[in-house]
Order: structure tokens, then sequence, then C-alpha cells
């Protein structure tokens, strides 16, 4: 078993509210790269300009949209 399933595996054990705190951690200590920061501002700028997709429409394309190569 690799270090990365026995860590699955301890996860999946813990308490609800210990799982919280996990997650709390891990998206406090996740870096923001330049790349990151660029893709938000993109996305703050495509909202401004475009407005909001129906979530239906985002439901019907979502498997298309997340394979489509940049």
């Amino acid at each position: 078993m690799s270090t990365v399933q026995e860590i699955q595996a301890a996860i999946l054990h813990l308490p609800p509210k210990e799982r919280e705190q996990l997650r709390l951690w891990l998206d406090n200590t996740e870096e923001e790269t330049p790349e990151m920061l660029a893709a938000i501002d993109e996305g703050l700028r495509s909202l401004r300009e475009k407005g909001v997709i129906p979530l239906e429409k985002v439901r019907q394309n979502v498997a298309r949209w997340a394979t489509k190569s940049a």
C-alpha cells in the first residue's frame, strides 16, 4: 500500500469535525501560484464582460469543457 493510500484510509476513519479541520488546513497550506492568480483574474474579467452561464448549460457542457485543450 502506498503512503497516499495509507493517508486516505486514515482520513476515512477521522470524525467529521477532524476531517473538516484537515480540509481547512490543506486549503490554507496551498500556495497561490502566479498561474492560479492569473486564472482567477481572467475568470473575474470574464464574469464582468460575459456574465454567468445558466446551471443547466453547465451540466450539459461540463464534460466537454473539462477535456478541452487550452
